[in-house]
């Protein structure tokens, strides 16, 4: 296998998550990139919902955003972005809900508003919410991948764009809503899940060539390390080769 780079890994693993005969909506950015790598190798009948109201996406390129052409053009069917959410994702229908983050918390919550305590005068205003909260809030369930830092992985965001897990396990239930929240964050050092008992953020596998303490200096809170830590098992020559020609076509 050649050397590959800790994006690539991050990459592969998410892609790996996703399961074949599922249907995921997809944010733009490294979520986009996974799904399309997992329909291009273990995944093939994976469904590839966008925002824009594409549905079965099968873009022969990495899409620039949700309104690119190629993903209307590859669709099994374009619908109204008021019925992608009314009917498709606010019931409950999509599997799997594929997004990123600018901040996350230990339970899960994510910020992409603003950086800095004030939302009307913020160190930085981030590109906003988009579809990810009724994302957030109604798949089935929630994939994160983000590169890990601790400007990004803070003990609590600024602003709670996209609701996780609260401050802890049950206040999804208590707000009534329907998904079972982010359950798999994939970074560039690891995997992340959360606690069954508490639904704080936990570390389960680390990436080729990462120990614990690079994991923890990258993160903005005590982390948790599961008793039962595995490895990611390096991407192989396919995965990556399928990789490299998706980003260069972008």
């Amino acid at each position: 296998m050649s050397t590959c780079t800790a994006d690539e890994t991050m990459t592969v693993a998410a892609s790996r998550a996703l399961r074949d005969g599922t249907s995921c909506f997809v944010g733009i950015g490294l979520p986009s990139t996974a799904a399309n790598l997992a329909r291009r190798t273990h995944a093939p009948d994976l469904v590839l919902i966008y925002e824009s109201g594409t549905l079965g996406a099968k873009p022969d390129r990495l899409p620039l955003s949700i309104g690119d052409g190629v993903l209307a053009e590859t669709a099994d069917a374009v619908v109204g972005v008021p019925e992608v959410f009314n009917y498709w994702l606010q019931p409950g229908r999509v599997d799997v809900g594929f997004l990123g983050a600018a901040q996350l918390d230990r339970f899960g919550n994510i910020n992409t508003t603003v950086i800095g305590g004030d939302y009307h005068h913020p160190e930085v205003r981030l590109p906003g919410a988009g579809g990810a909260p009724e994302i957030a809030a109604s798949c089935r369930e929630v994939f994160v991948v983000v590169r890990q830092s601790t400007r990004a992985f803070v003990d609590r965001v600024d602003f709670v764009t996209s609701f996780g897990h609260g401050r802890g396990r049950g206040e999804r239930e208590a707000l009534g809503l329907p998904g079972a929240g982010p359950t798999l964050v994939i970074t560039d050092l690891g995997v992340l899940r959360p606690d069954p008992e508490t639904g704080e953020l936990t570390l389960t596998e680390l990436h080729p060539g990462v120990e614990v303490d690079d994991v923890r200096a990258a993160t903005g809170w005590e982390l948790r390390v599961s008793p039962d830590l595995d490895r990611t098992p390096e991407p192989t020559q396919q995965e990556l080769t399928v990789l490299r020609a998706l980003e260069e076509a972008r």
